[in-house]
């Protein structure tokens, strides 16, 4: 059983441990809320997850740790584990989907653990992990799905109210479920008042259609990027919890979560990974009832690949109309391509791309396609753009 009494124990144990990451304010961030920002992508080893780890390992009897232990992760609770593992002088084993990316599976072997790739995504990973730990009669180390996890987890519930304690409403990541589970038992325990919200993956919803359906769904398969959160099925403890403690889910697509890493790097200098965003983007599409409200988004992790944080930036640029393509219908003659640039830089719009296509068999044969390529302030600007272009003539086939 998940205790506040367990919660308060597990702040103790990791005093030293875990860093009690800052509350900061996000003054620039453009939500209709006050927002707050709870920083545990600065965390030791970058997310959360060293908080459940280290305090389930430390409860651990002596007979437990000379066998040694066994976790499966997508990466954040992977590196939890073997920072704690090798702290504590433990021989640890994570089995790791293999397309986890490349720097947690590097991160995850310089902090100490034993990293078995094993093909598919984190279920995979969990039921490759369970095989060993049969084998072995080491212990399995659950990413979320164990009570001092999650009470290891709940700690940022305590720190967040004290660290603001007129908080209206707290938003949190959900993947499996020991986060939130953690989170909002000790917030609703301790301040009933305050509401707390879960914040999925568009494209991995497992807890939200369990939570509408009334019992545990599985997922045929969690496509997202935001790979800290992609879980086919919430655990059996957590479900039941965040169907008490929790006020609502939401979700948010994948051009919203890279909206909210983009504006976290150019408007808070913080980097988050695609799990530890979903908060932020909850708050900027405005996915909750929390207009005028003092609010926690609990940005639970920073390890992103950066092979994959350029793609996440262009995208992130176009979703807030920071980078447009518009493909034009021209008459082949002098002179177009000349009032075109004239329209976009009077605007002021600024051209990165030209493509000039005479060649598609869908057009008339004296004429071409124009594809432009463009850094834009905003979608008032794109508009302008299109509403001058076409003003003066220019046929719009397309805008990306």
């Amino acid at each position: 059983m998940v205790t506040l009494d367990k919660i308060y124990h597990a702040a103790f144990v990791l005093k030293g441990v875990a860093r009690r990451t800052d509350l900061i304010e996000a003054v620039n961030l453009g939500a209709n809320a006050q927002i707050f920002l709870k920083t545990e992508n600065l965390q030791k080893t970058g997310s959360f997850k060293l908080r459940g780890a280290y305090y389930k390992i430390s409860q651990l009897s002596e007979e437990q740790k000379r066998a040694g232990i066994i976790a499966c992760s997508a990466g954040n609770h992977a590196q939890g584990v073997a920072l704690a593992a090798t702290e504590m002088g433990i021989r640890s084993v994570v089995c790791m989907p293999d397309g986890a990316p490349i720097s947690k599976v590097e991160a995850t072997k310089r902090l100490g653990a034993e990293v078995v790739l094993v093909q598919g995504t984190y279920d995979e990973a969990y039921a490759h992990a369970c095989k060993l730990q049969a084998e072995t009669g080491a212990t399995f180390i659950h990413p979320f799905d164990d009570d001092e996890v999650i009470a290891g987890q709940g700690t940022i519930g305590l720190e967040i109210l004290e660290q603001l304690a007129d908080v209206e409403a707290v938003l949190v990541p959900i993947g499996g479920g020991g986060l939130i589970s953690g989170v909002a038992y000790a917030i609703k325990n301790l301040n009933p008042r305050i509401k707390v919200y879960g914040v999925q993956a568009a494209m991995a919803p497992s807890m939200l259609r369990s939570w509408e359906q009334g019992s545990a769904v599985t997922l045929d398969g969690v496509p997202t990027f935001a790979d800290g959160i992609a879980v086919k099925h919430p655990g059996d403890i957590t479900f039941p919890m965040v169907q008490e403690y929790v006020d609502d889910i939401v979700c948010v697509t994948e051009d919203e979560i890279a909206a909210a890493i983009l504006a976290l790097i150019e408007k808070q200098k913080l980097i988050a990974e695609g799990a530890g965003a979903v908060g932020v983007a909850a708050a900027l599409f405005d996915k909750l009832p929390i207009k005028g409200q003092k609010v926690v988004c609990l940005v639970s992790g920073g390890n992103i690949d950066v092979n994959i944080l350029s793609r996440v930036i262009t995208r992130g640029l176009v979703t807030s109309g920071r980078n447009a393509t518009l493909q034009i219908a021209l008459e082949d003659k002098p002179g177009q391509l000349l009032g075109v640039s004239q329209i976009i830089s009077r605007c002021g719009g600024n051209v990165v791309s030209v493509h000039h296509e005479r060649g598609d068999a869908n057009m008339a044969i004296a004429s071409c396609f124009l594809t432009i390529g463009m850094e834009t302030r905003d979608f008032d600007q794109i508009n302008q753009i299109k509403h001058e272009l076409s003003s003066a003539g220019f046929h719009i086939v397309r805008f990306m």
